[in-house]
């Protein structure tokens, strides 16, 4: 387990259930301090914490009765952070998806590039819904073009370390990205801002409903807010296009360099 002064461990909650008290143990377990976001939750599963928080060493829990969408959680997070002294935040997942056992390592590799945005990659295995993998395509496809392909991971897989202080800047001139977009906009503002993206593998755990897993995503309404984000993105890149070029050729040289000499 790592103690951290400059980072911390951020996991936003909306009505996950049971297996938040499992997201949060294996979390404590790894890392130190480690920050819960609960954003208007109903379902009561945050309350053990609050009740014995001598069971949970190095947790500490926000509670906002408004549910304000997971890019204004971690936008709020960021905000939280910066006034703690926090330089950079790993925003991880409350339903079980993401690896704790990749926490420490994606840190160090922040420590080690502290102007970057360090990147899940996603390694799905067979319990992964086809129509999950299936739909993301597009979204991946387009934020490929709105950074003409200068190597960001896949933008949906909202497993990262932000540095918290661009990720702020990022999104100080722009309503949007504030629910379900906020995962490919950050990837896509912080590309544009001039942080390198560096991608990492992270493993991909799909948590069955017998196995207390959630999900709140919806096909229409979240499928139509990428649309929205796209265009968008694709109206302001426009503009960008040239800067965006320097950068996207920058970052696959330093990745090239990376690659040849690990």
């Amino acid at each position: 387990m790592t103690e951290s002064a400059s980072h911390v461990l951020v996991i936003p909650s909306y009505n996950t259930g049971p297996i938040l008290e499992r997201t949060i143990a294996e979390a404590i377990q790894v890392w130190r301090p480690v920050w819960l976001f609960i954003d208007g939750s109903t379902d009561g599963a945050h309350e053990v914490f609050l009740k014995e928080p001598e069971q949970y060493p190095g947790l500490r829990v926000f509670v906002s009765k408004e549910n304000r969408g997971k890019g204004a959680t971690a936008l709020w997070a960021a905000e939280e952070a910066r006034k703690a002294g926090f330089t950079h935040m790993l925003l991880m997942d409350a339903d079980g998806q993401h690896p704790a056992d990749r926490v420490a390592d994606f840190m160090e590799e922040s420590a080690r590039r502290p102007g970057a945005t360090i990147m899940g990659q996603p390694d799905f295995g067979p319990d992964a819904p086809f129509i999950r993998l299936a739909g993301r395509q597009l979204s991946i496809g387009l934020t490929q073009l709105e950074t003409l392909w200068g190597g960001i991971a896949d933008p949906l897989f909202g497993f990262r370390v932000f540095p918290v202080e661009p990720l702020i800047e990022a999104f100080a001139q722009t309503p949007s990205g504030r629910r379900y977009d906020f995962d490919p906009e950050a990837a896509v503002r912080l590309f544009w801002a001039g942080v390198q993206p560096i991608k990492r593998t992270a493993a991909v755990r799909y948590v069955t409903k017998e196995e207390g897993g959630v999900s709140h995503f919806h096909y229409l309404r979240d499928n139509l807010t990428m649309i929205c984000l796209h265009t968008r993105l694709l109206a302001a890149f426009l503009p960008r296009c040239f800067r965006i070029a320097q950068l996207s050729r920058k970052w696959r040289r330093l990745a090239a360099g990376d690659s040849s000499s690990a």
